[in-house]
């Protein structure tokens, strides 16, 4: 069945990945609703924009009168709520902003689902579904295996009911519209669903995040700076993969249940830092090697030391597992970096000139 499906934060990294495959790949209609901040961007849609499919929406998802505008006149099937500030390190310079998108943004998108929802006929109530995108960084962070406590060889990975206990303002907000997202489906019966992914990269990502920035400030001669000694661990997923898994949750995906999307690729992240230089190597010699631009810095403050999805559930309740592996995502990635510097520009010419965010 073809569907409508209302996509916040469209014009973001992730956002803009679920609806290029959308356009591409399914005979879905999409809505992106999107205030263009400085991490949205609609360029990231310039191959999908034309289509008759697709529409776009320049409105703030904390806007309740313009969220219920857009959603009374296009009357989704599915409302995917993706809008979010999403930098850590942002977060801890300036937690404001965080609350208000993250939280109250999230208590305004479900008031205005709940509205809708109230006057569709019971037909539609049973396929309509609110799926709200969230991150695995919620759960805190796990054992390490330079961790003498613990067994290496045997260390826990998050699941979907591992407690909360978030680290830094950005993954508290987010612990926070989980929770108002799982309250409205207990006390009204939205029928939502969760999900919660590791981290994400490939193209389109801004470059105040890891991938991207070492990508860059590489290319550049510029230092590529390791918070403390790069040890800690995160699962990267590649971020078609993730939309992928996300459409799939939207569409065929139980209410009231939570959904972890990973990439099973646990990687330090210094290791991540050296792949890249070594694709790089190969892809772009120079004179020495990328690696020796490496720089070490002080740690980020309250620094989670490790992330690890356990993606059994999607993969065994809905068929889904990731087809890029860390090596092929991320030699895609780079190339994609290395072919796209008009976008890396474009993206630039803002407040963000990859300077250092989150000291404080």
């Amino acid at each position: 069945m073809n569907m409508r499906l209302v996509v916040t934060g469209g014009a973001g990294f992730i956002g803009s990945a679920v609806i290029r495959h959308i356009i591409n790949d399914t005979e879905h209609m999409v809505v992106n609703i999107d205030k263009l901040t400085y991490a949205g961007n609609l360029e990231s849609l310039a191959s999908v924009s034309g289509s008759e499919r697709y529409t776009f929406e320049c409105v703030d998802i904390c806007d309740a009168q313009e969220v219920k505008r857009v959603i009374e006149y296009h009357q989704p099937d599915i409302i995917m709520h993706l809008a979010a500030e999403s930098h850590v390190d942002r977060s801890i310079d300036g937690p404001g902003e965080f609350i208000q998108t993250n939280i109250v943004g999230t208590y305004i998108m479900l008031e205005q689902a709940r509205s809708y929802y109230r006057q569709l006929d019971s037909v539609q109530q049973e396929s309509f579904r609110f799926h709200h995108i969230s991150t695995d960084e919620v759960y805190g962070d796990l054992p390490h295996p330079d961790d003498e406590k613990f067994n290496s060889n045997h260390l826990p990975l998050f699941t979907e009911t591992t407690p909360y206990a978030p680290s830094s303002p950005y993954s508290a907000s987010k612990a926070s519209s989980d929770h108002l997202v799982r309250a409205w489906q207990r006390t009204y019966g939205l029928p939502a669903i969760i999900t919660n992914c590791s981290n994400n990269y490939g193209p389109y990502h801004f470059p105040e995040k890891l991938i991207p920035l070492v990508i860059l400030n590489a290319l550049e001669g510029k230092p590529l700076p390791i918070y403390g000694k790069g040890n800690q661990i995160r699962d990267w997923l590649y971020v078609e993969d993730h939309a992928r898994a996300i459409v799939l949750v939207a569409t065929k995906g139980k209410a009231g249940e939570t959904y972890n999307i990973g990439g099973n690729n646990e990687k330090q992240n210094i290791e991540v830092v050296q792949t890249i230089c070594h694709v790089l190597d190969e892809l772009v010699p120079k004179d020495g090697y990328y690696e020796d631009q490496i720089t070490y810095v002080a740690d980020r403050p309250g620094h989670d030391m490790r992330y690890a999805i356990d993606a059994s559930k999607i993969d065994q309740r809905l068929g889904w597992k990731p087809q890029e592996t860390f090596e092929s995502g991320i030699k895609k990635t780079v190339e994609w970096y290395l072919n796209n510097q008009a976008w890396c520009q474009h993206v630039q010419d803002g407040s963000y000139q990859r300077e250092r965010l989150g000291g404080k």
